[in-house]
């Protein structure tokens, strides 16, 4: 019920939510009266906020912060400035432990001013000078807002400036903005400093605005030639995201030998692409490379050639612009991906020779990237097929094993391992594989302290609905770093919320697949991995002669357990079902009226998601890498890259899907599948060493 009233707020959750309230005592009814409180906020009833929050510090203390930082907020947003200040005053000094103690400084400026106190504001905010609160949008906006109310324009200038510029993207950057126009001064932004918040939309993909910025740059007076002509194209470029700019358009944009006339020849040569004018395309390219040798919008315009060729499936010409850009911009951030796929499109053309090369020069020139295990492992199967030197392969496959312990391609080594058999005993010493290592772990801890305050109001905070607060609650314990990611994903995960709890520890431990099951804390692994409607999912998968493990890796992979998810292709649900595929099922399973919301129910959902998965399987002969890649890029392209072959094995296949996110997706569901089986037969054997220990 706090859920829904968190992110729904509807009657019902209002209802149910005040029900407990007033039916339970202690903390229980504090966090429910808490919960209300928070939800009136949001709905700004100020008066119904403040009353619940009062309820909430009568009914229990332990979230007595929470309480007085949120009712001041409804009492300053409801013009009771004085109520607000009565409980800000001293707040620092009453909660010198709260989340809040950075935030209160700027709420409290903001209600002196309010009360047409300027120098109590200013006071309040210099008090915070040297706090981390000084650091925060808001206690900058604020300070502004003071110097402008004590007249002090030139100083409230500065303070908007660097709080737009600092904070781009801020709710608070765009009152500060709002600010410097009212005061006649946005006009003191230099070009330069424009042009910064330009480029910080772009990259945040707000196109619309960035491409605002640019083109009201270009109108400015006194602009430098060249400086214009950069607005107008990074203009352009914004149109070009946004899918509407014209050939003639890019054509009209002053033809320079800079930059912005790299950026110029990268758009045209991307509007020849989208058109599928090769000769355009081929032609652009050629000039750029002449042009602009040094540009990075010709390392830009080389992976886009590179990935339409691949399309199209014309490797040798897709290979020469990989490693075009691989060997002329090694830095830039497609450099080591373009690097790879030179190798690899080399090894699909069967020239074994340059792909060894490339392979090699990718371990020793761009270690540590995404493409390392790859390397390793085709360069391992050269020295099988080409070199014929078994102990140099055994030592790539053993690097790849010990490195990147669950990744697709451990998997694929420790399969040619078993088929070397004595063979492959042998190993090729070598400096360089040694070199490589698994990413150290943090310090993780499977315990909590029985007495941590803020653990025990995170508690009480999940049971209120209030996730928002959970983690900054958990880390405000300054001996929580070695368990805090558990410490919410357990919160979570006892509230049935397995996919906030997942979320938390793959943010924490990112390179979870490279370590062995012994070094993580099996906790941290079932949270991770984690079996929700195990039961439905063993079901369903042995009435369809389906590995439940590889039924639970899907889920994994495509909504994290979460049942409620509606993806931007409409697809719903756990096993990620679009609505048509979810009734025809329905209808071969005899389910009568069959509505598409109950496809975001988790035990029909996998009832028809593992019928699905298995009518797959059989259409590509039970072959989990092609059902795998079908299941997420539809049977025909499938049948499309397998007509692509022929292929030595499925490691070639998988290794050739060339979309990179199903390629990733059938890679890291069979990850799945063998991490899961890993860590219950980790489970089992410490089940079965307790009893032992125990003498049961």
């Amino acid at each position: 019920m706090a859920q829904q009233l968190a992110t729904l707020r509807t009657p019902a959750a209002y209802t149910g939510v005040t029900a407990y309230a007033r039916s339970h005592k202690g903390e229980a009814s504090a966090a429910a009266y808490l919960a209300l409180g928070h939800a009136y906020i949001l709905d700004k009833k100020y008066a119904d906020a403040v009353g619940s929050l009062k309820q909430a510090k009568e009914a229990g203390d332990s979230l007595e912060d929470y309480d007085d930082f949120l009712a001041a907020r409804a009492y300053h947003e409801s013009d009771q400035e004085a109520q607000a200040e009565a409980l800000l005053t001293g707040f620092k000094a009453k909660y010198p432990d709260s989340i809040f103690v950075d935030e209160v400084p700027e709420l409290e400026a903001n209600v002196l001013l309010d009360m047409h106190d300027a120098a109590g504001a200013k006071r309040v905010l210099d008090a915070a000078a040297s706090d981390p609160a000084a650091g925060r949008a808001g206690y900058q906006l604020a300070a502004g807002l003071v110097a402008q109310a004590q007249d002090q324009g030139a100083e409230a200038v500065r303070i908007y400036k660097a709080l737009l510029l600092g904070f781009p993207l801020s709710t608070e950057a765009a009152i500060a903005r709002a600010k410097l126009t009212n005061l006649g001064a946005e006009d003191s932004l230099t070009s330069n400093e424009l042009r910064s918040l330009g480029d910080a939309y772009y990259r945040a993909g707000r196109y619309e605005d960035a491409g605002d910025q640019y083109r009201a740059l270009d109108r400015k007076a006194n602009l430098d030639e060249q400086s214009r002509n950069g607005f107008a194209v990074a203009a352009a470029a914004c149109d070009l995201k946004l899918k509407r700019l014209t050939e003639n358009q890019a054509q009209a944009l002053p033809d320079t030998r800079d930059e912005n006339g790299a950026r110029r020849a990268y758009l045209l040569m991307e509007l020849a692409r989208n058109r599928n004018d090769l000769d355009a395309q081929t032609q652009i390219v050629t000039q750029m490379e002449a042009n602009f040798p040094q540009s990075q919008w010709l390392a830009e315009a080389l992976f886009s050639s590179g990935n339409m060729y691949l399309l199209r499936k014309d490797y040798s010409k897709a290979a020469e612009y990989y490693a075009y850009l691989g060997d002329h911009f090694p830095n830039s951030k497609n450099g080591s991906a373009a690097h790879w796929r030179a190798g690899w499109l080399n090894y699909r053309l069967g020239n074994y020779k340059e792909a060894s090369r490339v392979f090699e020069d990718q371990i020793h020139k761009f270690p540590g990237t995404a493409e390392t295990a790859s390397a390793l492992y085709w360069r391992g199967r050269l020295y099988e097929t080409q070199d014929h030197d078994i102990a140099k392969a055994s030592a790539n496959y053993r690097t790849i094993v010990r490195v990147y312990q669950h990744f697709f391609y451990a998997q694929m080594a420790r399969q040619r391992l078993s088929a070397l058999g004595k063979a492959g005993a042998e190993t090729a010493e070598s400096t360089d594989l040694e070199q490589i290592k698994t990413p150290e772990l943090p310090n993780l801890s499977e315990s909590f302290p029985e007495d941590s305050p803020h653990l025990a109001k995170a508690k009480l905070l999940a049971n209120a609905g209030l996730n928002e607060y959970l983690a900054r609650e958990i880390a405000a314990d300054p001996d929580s770093g070695s368990w805090s990611a558990l410490a919410e994903a357990q919160i979570y995960a006892s509230y049935g919320e397995a996919y906030r709890a997942l979320r938390a520890l793959k943010r924490a431990l990112p390179g979870a697949a490279s370590a062995s099951i012994e070094s993580i804390p099996l906790p941290y692994w079932r949270i991770l991995f984690p079996e929700p409607y195990w039961s439905i999912i063993k079901a369903e998968s042995a009435k369809n002669n389906v590995d439940p493990y590889l039924v639970a890796s899907l889920i994994r992979q495509e909504s994290e357990f979460n049942p409620s998810v509606i993806s931007y292709a409409n697809a719903w649900g756990l096993m990620q079902m679009l609505p048509s595929v979810g009734r025809s099922l329905a209808k071969q399973e005899g389910m009568k009226n069959f509505q598409t919301f109950q496809l975001l129910d988790p035990e029909t959902n996998i009832r028809l998601g593992t019928k699905y998965l298995k009518q797959t399987l059989d259409k590509f002969g039970g072959v989990p890498e092609y059902a795998l890649a079908a299941y997420n890029a539809g049977d025909s392209r499938v049948q499309d890259w397998q007509a692509a072959g022929p292929y030595g094995g499925m490691d070639e296949f998988v290794e050739s899907i060339p979309f990179t996110q199903t390629r990733e997706y059938v890679q890291a569901i069979l990850r799945n599948v063998e991490i899961y089986r890993e860590i219950d037969a980790n489970s089992d054997t410490q089940s079965k060493t307790a009893k032992e220990m125990s003498g049961d």
